[in-house]
């Protein structure tokens, strides 16, 4: 057994990559990641704050849970939406996911 530590103690160190390369790799990697991650992330975040900001009376939005229903009050943190005739809901301004054409509720 022991000639196969000899070999092992005999092989070459293998060749070391040149110094620069582990900083341009890091580099690129972090590049990659920001166009593919980060900025997206970042462009989807300010789209819904401004759907958010925007949001008027009579808007019809769908919510984060899937339920449609029209803009009734606007408050800070939350608005009020009717889902049916004379049934209302306070749903919390960042669980609205999009908002809808006007007469979405009337074609459902």
């Amino acid at each position: 057994m022991s000639f196969f530590i000899a070999d092992a103690h005999a092989q070459a160190a293998g060749g070391a990559a040149p110094p620069g390369i582990d900083l341009i790799f890091l580099v690129l990697l972090f590049v990659v990641f920001y166009f593919l991650l980060i900025r997206p992330q970042m462009k989807r975040a300010k789209e819904h704050k401004n759907m958010v900001a925007s949001l008027a009376k009579g808007d019809e939005v769908v919510t984060g849970g899937g339920l449609l229903g029209r803009v009734t009050k606007v408050g800070d943190h939350f608005v009020t939406l009717e889902i049916a005739d004379g049934l209302e809901v306070k749903v919390q301004k960042q669980a609205l996911g999009s908002v809808m054409p006007k007469g979405t509720m009337k074609t459902l």
